[in-house]
Formats: C-alpha cells, structure tokens, sequence
C-alpha cells in the first residue's frame, strides 16, 4: 500500500461505552494534540463530523472579528 502524501492521514477510531474515541497517535502528534486540550466538534448531518482545536478556532474567530472591525473603522 501507498503511504499517504505529507500531510494527510487516514485512521480509525472505536467509539466507547462512554461514546468516547481515541484519536489516533499520528494524528495526535501532527496537529499537536496532547491531553487536556480543548477540541470544538462541528457536525453536518451531510457532511459528517469535523474536530478542530479550540484555540485555531478561536484564533480564526478572532481574526475574521478584528478585519471586520478594521472594515468598519475604514467607513
């Protein structure tokens, strides 16, 4: 089998008792998740489920907040 190209992985996690997962090792290590951290799950009904550390989010949130701020000093 191909290995993946850089940057993209593909695994699997079992869903517990508890309706925890385990997000996979190489997952964990190539986005930097390490216990204790905060994650934000978004779900589609179409489109499944997305994790996303909660602090890239909030980053994103706040950039996306400050350049429309930024906008409306410009007016």
């Amino acid at each position: 089998m191909t290995p993946p190209p850089p940057g993209k992985l593909a695994g699997t996690a079992k869903v517990g008792d508890r309706g925890q997962i385990v997000i996979p090792k190489d997952m964990r290590d190539m986005f930097g998740i390490v216990p204790g951290d905060t994650l934000l799950l978004l779900a589609d009904v179409e489109r499944g489920i997305a994790v996303l550390r909660n602090d890239d989010f909030v980053h994103l949130a706040e950039t996306v907040l400050d350049a429309r701020k930024d906008r409306r000093d410009d007016e």
